[in-house]
């Protein structure tokens, strides 16, 4: 526990003058999981558990309070993490200030926080053009509903790199069969998108539509067991991750998350030669920088570079 001025207990305010609620509110429903575990993460780093987001009396936080979580914050996780949870911190106290909960000096002074320095190596992994290959295959042999649906699951989560969370929350009138065009509504921020399925995509798609049928709602069915989808009945994010793990577990593919989908077609798209901007744009990342991360290139340079050298030692094993 934090060794700081005591926060007192007070009365909670209603769910809309609340400011952790007002800042979840604003976000997009992806975002608000994430943005909650953080927020409740922060709570029980200035109270030893005692609090959670609900019930942390936000209007009493000063910087000794923020500074003093940052570099808790600091000490067990990765940069990127912590700038995350500060975002979160910031809008939080900006609510506070917005609900006039909070002085704008005490605001400024509170939310004044450095974001935190350095680079980790990203997490997951990127999956090999057989290994893609071999999950498309383990849905094709299928020929239940929820191999078709599947299918076209891994199709906006590959070619077109959507995150799992703006996979389950499409509906059937944001795609054209047509054009493969794919408009994303829920994306990161609350940023509209639009992104398209071509070739094999389309095609698991549009099998999937044949399937489904034309009725306006969800795109993706819930399935039962059995492989019988039900109608109107939409997945979640989760039923999304449990589809790949089982498609993955039939293919024979060694561990990944869906995630890591998206992280294959953004170095695959940049290995290509496409433009780092329109990949940023398909991604629906904010900063080109994020982008960047994905890109696999430097490392193979990297590769290369190493093998110009000789290095005079001969295995024992020869």
């Amino acid at each position: 526990m934090i060794n700081l001025p005591k926060l007192r207990t007070v009365p909670m305010p209603a769910p809309d003058a609340h400011p952790a609620a007002v800042y979840l509110a604003r976000l997009s429903p992806g975002s608000r999981p994430t943005m909650r575990a953080a927020l409740d993460a922060i709570a029980g780093v200035l109270t030893n558990g005692r609090h959670s987001a609900e019930s942390l009396p936000w209007p009493q936080l000063r910087y000794q309070h923020t500074q003093a979580v940052r570099e808790k914050l600091a000490e067990g996780h990765s940069p990127a993490t912590v700038n995350k949870m500060l975002c979160a911190l910031r809008g939080v106290l900006k609510e506070c200030w917005r609900l006039n909960l909070m002085t704008a000096e005490a605001y400024q002074r509170a939310a004044d926080l450095k974001a935190v320095r350095g680079e980790r190596i990203l997490r997951g992994r990127a999956l090999g053009a057989g290994e893609i290959t071999a999950l498309f295959s383990a849905c094709a042999a299928d020929r239940s509903d929820a191999g078709a649906r599947d299918a076209a699951i891994l199709a906006v989560l590959y070619p077109a790199g959507l995150r799992r969370s703006e996979a389950a929350q499409l509906r059937r009138e944001d795609y054209d069969p047509e054009t493969g065009a794919l408009v994303v509504r829920t994306g990161k921020g609350n940023k509209e998108r639009i992104v398209y399925l071509s070739n094999g995509s389309l095609d698991a798609m549009n099998d999937w539509i044949a399937v489904r049928g034309e009725d306006a709602g969800p795109l993706f069915w819930r399935s039962r067991k059995g492989g019988r989808v039900m109608s109107g009945a939409g997945v979640t994010a989760q039923a999304i991750w449990r589809a790949v793990e089982k498609r993955r577990i039939e293919a024979g593919v060694r561990p990944f998350s869906p995630h890591d989908l998206r992280r294959t077609v953004i170095g695959d798209l940049l290995d290509a030669g496409a433009d780092i901007s329109i990949v940023q744009q398909l991604a629906g990342h904010a900063n080109v920088t994020t982008t960047q991360r994905y890109d696999r290139r430097p490392e193979q340079a990297k590769q290369k570079a190493a093998s110009l050298l000789h290095v005079p030692y001969v295995s024992r094993r020869k």
